[in-house]
Parts: C-alpha cells; structure tokens; sequence
C-alpha cells in the first residue's frame, strides 16, 4: 500500500553511530550523549551486529565507584560485576544481541521490544548486517496516519472482500484513528471477521462497530384479515331455501 509504513525499514533511522569492540568507555559515552540515544550496537570488521551497551551497563561502574557493601554486591550477577571493571564496548556489551530485520512487521518489532524489555533495537538485513536502529517512537509514527487515508484503506481493501455483494454499501467514518462502521449486512457471521480485519489497518486506535442484520418486514397479525385480492364469503339470499 503506497504511503502505509509496513515494514521496519519504512520507520527506522538509517544513520546510526555504531561501535567497535575496543571502543573505550569514556568515547562510549561521549557517543551516547553526542546523539541523544540510551544504547548502542556493537559490531564486529563485518558490520554484523555483536552486541549492545546501554546507559544501564555503563552505570554499574558508577553504582560501585565509591565501594558498595557486600550485602549489595552480593545481589548483583557476576555479569552486572564484571561490567562495572570493563573499560572497552566489547567487555561491557550484552549479548547476543537482540535484533530484528528491515523486513519485519511493526507489530513483529513491537513484541520484540516487548519481550526482552528494551526501547530500541539494531536493524539488520538478510546478510545480518546493521542497517538501521528502530525505537519505540518509530513504531509509534504509524499512529500519525490521516483519517481518511486510513478509511480510503478500509473501503478499498477490507469491505470488498467481505461486503461486496450488499444492496446497500458498510458506511466507514474514522476520527481520531477511531473506526466507525455503519449499515446492514446479509450475514452477520462476517461482522466479527470484519471488526478484525479494520483492527489490523495500520494506524487504527479502535473499532466501533455498528453493522447490523438484514432488516425483517414486520408479521402480520394472524386474527387480522387480509381482505385485499381475497374473494369475498358467500351470502345467504332472501327467501330461498330448500
């Protein structure tokens, strides 16, 4: 879909400040502060991504500088101790790092994030190689689509498939990323099918659905008589009789 940000590659940021392995602690942070980023990747002579330093793993020098107690350190992983005495990108990175590919889905990069628990991720192409960072504000940027551009969608690629054979069209209205949808349906079955479809049209916040059953022509009361078109009862004539 033209102008829809899909994949990873459509939001990320190409320029990315990367580190090598003997990368000394102090440059590392000057990096860090110098772009505004809380972490960087880490990469081999390949430009394959090696690992990752975060502000948190630079910190655990600091935590220990002025001599903790033992009860503290205790607490602490020997991974979190031999950080606080690195003094290269390679001795205080983590790994394996955590990637995703320029290929990948929004929602794909989302849970990624999600479930290792971190705010930026190095992207990499088939090769493995870095190409860009993604960051949960990327993600993010799908949200700002225009409403109509996400209706436009809607009606384009969702109803047809669902609805086309209706006497009357599915009504669609967006505002706010909020979808509304109106009209009547021959099958209702395709209702919920529906409501799933629009909530995966990128940028949709929420889903209002109003679609509703074929309208039913009312039944007649059946002590009401239908006089119209019906033959009339015979009559007893007058003076006749057997």
């Amino acid at each position: 879909m033209i102008g829809t940000p899909s994949v990873v590659g459509d939001v990320m940021t190409r320029t990315v400040v990367a580190l090598q392995r003997g990368a000394a602690f102090k440059d590392i942070v000057k990096a860090m502060r110098g772009r505004g980023v809380g972490a960087l990747p880490v990469l081999d002579d390949d430009r394959h991504v090696m690992g990752v330093v975060s502000e948190a793993d630079l910190l655990r020098k600091e935590e220990l500088r002025d001599g903790a107690s033992g009860e503290y350190t205790r607490e602490l992983r020997s991974g979190d101790l031999t950080r606080a005495a690195a003094a290269t990108a390679g001795e205080l990175m983590n790994t394996p790092a955590v990637t995703v590919r320029a290929d990948a889905t929004l929602p794909q990069a989302a849970r990624t994030m999600a479930q290792h628990g971190v705010k930026r991720l190095p992207v990499v192409d088939a090769q493995g190689e870095l190409v860009g960072i993604v960051s949960r504000s990327d993600l993010l940027k799908v949200f700002l689509r225009d409403d109509e551009q996400i209706a436009e969608e809607i009606r384009r690629d969702v109803l047809p498939h669902l609805f086309a054979a209706e006497a009357e069209p599915v009504r669609v209205r967006v505002r706010d990323g909020v979808v509304t949808l109106t009209g009547r349906v021959t099958d209702t079955a395709l209702v919920p099918v529906a409501v799933g479809w629009v909530r995966g049209v990128e940028g949709v916040v929420d889903v209002d659905c109003a679609l509703a059953g074929p309208s039913r022509r009312p039944d007649l009361d059946p002590d009401f008589p239908d006089t119209e078109g019906s033959p009339s009862p015979p009559t007893a004539q007058a003076g006749t009789g057997p």
